[in-house]
């Protein structure tokens, strides 16, 4: 892809977050999407791309009035909007069209039209994992940071100052569903849900969704808010089995992703200004800090316990709060990207002073998938 040949032009996310038992999957889709429309004053009729997860986006079309020419339901799981972002900007390079609603919209914790968490049980995984009893992501994710864990003799205590580090962050942020101070303490002593996890090292389940508008740069500049340019991308999958992972302390789709989206951007680790990476669990900012070359094997426990990660750090990390204090719905990668754009738009609640590039990096099942964006505020 073409270096800031495509901008976003519009950013919002839902009314309300955290508890919104009235309002139905697709209601949260459709609330996004209007929102992020007034935000870049369109209407439904100017959007001829749709791109949705959770959600046919034959539903999201037809909902909203839209007729498009483009249509994207890539479903890997929380970075899938990542992919999408990626999709759509290829899509508007190749002229297949000119403007793409990306929508999420998920009932995490209300439930309000919401789809089951089956596993069919002819998949890969309902053969060869579901048998052994896993119950859920909370326990599935424990294969892979018991081995980093030992590899690298690191304790249950490192995992705890990512839950530590991004609550602070998250306190500076009116939206954010947990904003009160935790210790080391606080989290080893919340309840056990699956060692080596405590309560306060898993996500959050809430209600939310949002919505990004993508157009071509020459066009960015006709619309009211500050555009924030992709500077690259990177997508990758390896399996739908964690217990498949080539390397149990290392992800190959972040690894693939990640050094995909860099080498577009064009830029080195010294330039990155703020950096998203989902937390559905507290190890998983570890992997990414590894997996994408800003900290050597290993070394990414003590990176963050320095508060390389924290407010006034070098590389601010998750200023949101994250899936573990912020928002986490089910598939948490839209609520990263909305952070990305809000710190390039320099209107974010815990402002990164003076950033220009921000890297967005997600996951999608256990390790399964992965998506990177690079944007940038500055104009080509």
């Amino acid at each position: 892809m073409k270096q800031k040949s495509i901008a976003v032009v519009g950013a919002a996310e839902t009314t309300k977050m955290g508890k919104i038992p009235d309002v139905s999957v697709i209601g949260l889709h459709a609330d996004a999407a209007l929102n992020a429309l007034k935000d870049a004053g369109l209407k439904p009729t100017d959007i001829d791309g749709v791109a949705c997860a959770g959600l046919s986006p034959v539903e999201l079309a037809h909902y909203l009035g839209i007729t498009p020419t483009y249509a994207d339901g890539t479903a890997v799981g929380g970075c899938s909007f990542m992919l999408h972002l990626r999709h759509a900007a290829a899509a508007i390079n190749e002229g297949l069209c000119k403007t793409v609603l990306i929508t999420h919209g998920e009932s995490g914790r209300s439930r309000v039209g919401a789809g089951g968490f089956g596993r069919a049980s002819s998949s890969l995984m309902g053969q060869f994992e579901m048998p052994f009893g896993p119950a859920g992501p909370p326990t599935m994710f424990t294969i892979p940071v018991l081995r980093y864990l030992k590899t690298y003799n690191l304790t249950v205590e490192d995992l705890a100052w990512v839950s530590v580090i991004q609550r602070e962050w998250a306190a500076k942020n009116p939206r954010a569903s947990f904003k009160d101070p935790i210790t080391v303490d606080d989290v080893l002593n919340s309840p056990m849900i699956a060692w080596p996890f405590r309560m306060l090292m898993c996500c959050l389940v809430t209600d939310g969704g949002g919505a990004l508008i993508l157009t071509s740069a020459d066009r960015a500049k006709d619309f009211p808010q500050k555009p924030v340019y992709v500077l690259g991308t990177g997508e990758s999958v390896e399996t739908p089995m964690v217990s498949q992972m080539e390397d149990f302390t290392s992800s190959k789709a972040f690894r693939v992703s990640g050094k995909k989206a860099f080498g577009e951007a064009g830029i080195t680790h010294g330039d990155v200004d703020h950096l998203m990476i989902y937390d559905a669990f507290a190890h998983l900012p570890l992997y990414g800090l590894e997996d994408l070359g800003f900290c050597k094997p290993g070394e990414a426990a003590a990176f963050i316990r320095e508060r390389n990660t924290a407010i006034g750090g070098k590389l601010p990390l998750n200023t949101n709060g994250g899936g573990l204090s912020y928002m986490h719905s089910g598939m948490y990668g839209m609520y990263a990207l909305q952070e990305s754009v809000r710190q390039m738009r320099g209107i974010a609640p815990a402002q990164v002073p003076g950033a220009k590039i921000s890297v967005c990096h997600g996951v999608g099942g256990m390790f399964a998938a992965s998506g990177t964006i690079i944007f940038s505020n500055e104009a080509p």
